[in-house]
């Protein structure tokens, strides 16, 4: 059973790097149309770009998509880590820009609007992309990997300089609704060297301190501080399920990374496809749709979110 939004929601912000306003609405969709995005200020016309991983124009700092005719549209991770962790299959997402709107730099506001508006059920069968065996890649300390599970899991590892993240490591089967209630309010974070490194190359411009967690050293200087005391590997586990959901399809497989980002998971994802030994496509059936991270989510699931 495939499910879309009920009714079209609205979204309101700035781009991250543009700091430029910038408007959003998710848009219910027919069976197997997928996510798609669509940019509505285009000169030559609404362009459509379908969320997935051989759409994507790696980048170091969010995940791009791109078309043949050259329509981009970029940090796309927080909202599709909230419409697979809500349980959404299908959708528009019509942009009057080239962002997504950062809101408070992690997935909860988009979280409560679709939970909020509800899900729209269809009978069309689900399928899912079942991992046969282990697919890793590597880019010098770091490493991302793919093995065999019947659900999705994610495993997740970083390790920084500053006092304030460190080392830290998260593991969580992502099965009904562990985002909602684990990960999604975890915020964008970085250093304050970064920040002034991008803002010095006119990057990052909607950034502040609202809108992610930024750190010097041992110092947390974003107001109140942290949402969780590793609200950093969080944040990178909810990008992982973000980028793991330009496969296609619901994934059932333990993803494993370690300093792993966009670019690695995008890496991740196209060897994925170049070994035809290690997937297969699969029909959901009743137990096995009730594992995927959206089943059965519900606005309450929020109420264990700070």
């Amino acid at each position: 059973m495939q499910s879309t939004v009920k009714n079209s929601v609205t979204f309101i912000g700035v781009g991250l790097h543009s700091g430029q306003p910038a408007r959003m609405v998710i848009c219910p969709a027919a069976p197997d149309h997928g996510i798609v995005f669509q940019r509505l200020d285009l000169a030559g016309g609404p362009a459509l770009l379908p969320a997935r991983f051989d759409a994507v124009t790696q980048s170091p700092l969010c995940t791009l998509l791109r078309n043949s005719d050259g329509a981009s549209v970029s940090t796309i991770e927080h909202i599709m880590a909230a419409l697979v962790g809500c349980g959404v299959h299908n959708a528009l997402v019509q942009l009057d820009g080239p962002e997504v709107p950062i809101m408070d730099g992690s997935a909860v506001q988009f979280v409560r609007k679709i939970l909020q508006t509800g899900l729209q059920a269809h009978p069309a069968p689900l399928r899912a992309i079942k991992v046969l065996q282990r697919v890793e890649v590597r880019r010098g300390d770091a490493w991302a990997r793919l093995d065999p599970a019947e659900t999705l899991e994610i495993d997740f590892s970083i390790d920084f300089d500053d006092a304030a993240i460190g080392v830290q490591r998260k593991v969580l089967n992502m099965a009904n609704g562990s985002f909602v209630r684990e990960l999604c309010d975890s915020r964008t974070f970085c250093r304050k060297a970064d920040v002034d490194t991008m803002r010095a190359n006119g990057l990052a411009l909607g950034g502040t301190l609202e809108n992610a967690v930024v750190v010097d050293g041992d110092a947390v200087l974003s107001p109140g501080g942290l949402r969780h005391a590793d609200e950093a590997v969080r944040h990178k586990m909810l990008d992982a399920l973000g980028d793991l959901a330009l496969a296609g399809a619901p994934l059932l497989a333990r993803y494993t990374g370690h300093r792993a980002g966009h670019a690695l998971t995008n890496d991740l994802l196209r060897a994925l496809f170049d070994t035809p030994d290690a997937w297969c496509h699969v029909s959901c059936d009743s137990a096995m749709a009730g594992r995927l991270p959206g089943a059965g989510v519900h606005l309450g699931e929020l109420s264990a979110v700070a």
